[in-house]
């Protein structure tokens, strides 16, 4: 008789190898206050990895945030990229809008107007395209980069920074290496994947000398797009973001500390990309699910023909939603619409 196929067993789920999330908090990371509500319940929308999330959010100051927070081991897991998983397109979207060079120049040129730091950290700098873009603008400033991962170390090699720092910026060790070190530092869409976006902004002005700048461009929770489009507005990215800071809490915690708030500013870090992202994620989870590393038994291959026969016929509709992205623009990103802002603070001299 013929041997019977080997079904392949399912590689372990997260929840299996390791203690993801922290326990369910009943209160306010930001301010205390028990009195919360639910935003959402979502799964992983963007790698089909396992798994449910919820987003809370503070009736008294705004904050949202993730309730239960990922654990640090939790985090490495759904940020881990994996051989043969789905290719994303509403990531792909989202990372080549908000880590374009057009958005990087913007961010520099915002900083012109204080003259030209003599050193610059990049928390959370990645590659450090950031880095590699300013200098344009100021040539002969000395560029640092941070980053949890070895890229940054890949970054230097190619010369996009001069030190390269891997682990974060509340590691001691690191802290006590880079304190008051630099007359710039900047966390471009840093903040909501950090377990305690505080306890950041305060390393962060450890590192900057008296009178340095701090520049910080974040996610905006009161977006009417987040409303209107719920688990599928894009920046929520469950379960890689952990914090979703309101404008005027980012204010207050840095007045708060010390510092000068020079600005608060919706429009240029508005990211057009909230009825694409959404479109594209929709269609994606309309469609057959896709073959991933972690399922147990594959989908027939007819799904796998149709799903991509599908996905392509709904290119048109996703290039039409991000027409439409681009044609509100200019509305959105000076309304409540507006999906992210920038801040400039001055640290007390």
């Amino acid at each position: 008789m013929p041997a019977h196929p080997v079904v392949p067993s399912a590689p372990p789920t997260p929840q299996a190898t390791t203690r993801v999330h922290e326990p369910r908090r009943e209160d306010c990371p930001w301010c205390g206050s028990a009195r919360l509500r639910n935003r959402l319940r979502t799964g992983d929308l963007r790698q089909y990895k396992p798994g449910g999330f919820t987003v809370d959010e503070c009736r008294d100051c705004g904050h949202t945030f993730q309730n239960p927070r990922l654990t640090v081991e939790g985090l490495a897991l759904y940020h881990r990229t994996v051989r043969g998983a789905p290719r994303d397109q509403a990531a792909d979207l989202l990372l080549a809008l908000r880590g374009s060079r057009l958005r990087h120049r913007s961010a520099a040129r915002a900083m012109r107007r204080f003259g030209e730091p003599e050193s610059w950290l990049d928390v959370g700098t990645g590659h450090a395209r950031f880095p590699a873009t300013a200098r344009e603008f100021f040539p002969y400033t000395a560029f640092d980069g941070l980053d949890p991962t070895p890229r940054v170390v890949r970054a230097r090699s190619a010369d996009r920074v001069e030190e390269a720092h891997v682990g974060r910026l509340t590691d001691p060790r690191i802290a006590a290496v880079l304190r008051a070190r630099y007359d710039v530092v900047s966390m471009l869409h840093h903040l909501e994947g950090t377990a305690d976006p505080r306890a950041e902004l305060r390393a962060a002005l450890a590192v900057l000398r008296p009178g340095g700048h701090l520049l910080v461009e974040t996610l905006n929770p009161r977006s009417v797009f987040a409303a209107l489009l719920g688990r599928w507005w894009l920046p929520y990215d469950q379960p890689r973001h952990l914090h979703l800071l309101p404008p005027q809490n980012l204010r207050a915690e840095l007045e708060a500390a010390g510092c000068t708030v020079l600005t608060l500013d919706h429009r240029p870090a508005h990211v057009p990309h909230d009825l694409s992202g959404a479109t594209a994620l929709a269609l994606s989870h309309a469609l057959p699910a896709p073959d991933t590393p972690w399922r147990a038994i594959p989908p027939p291959q007819a799904h796998q023909h149709l799903r991509t026969a599908l996905l392509r016929a709904g290119v048109p509709l996703v290039a039409l939603a991000a027409v439409a992205d681009h044609l509100i623009a200019p509305v959105a990103r000076r309304t409540r619409c507006a999906n992210a802002y920038r801040v400039i603070a001055r640290k007390q001299p």
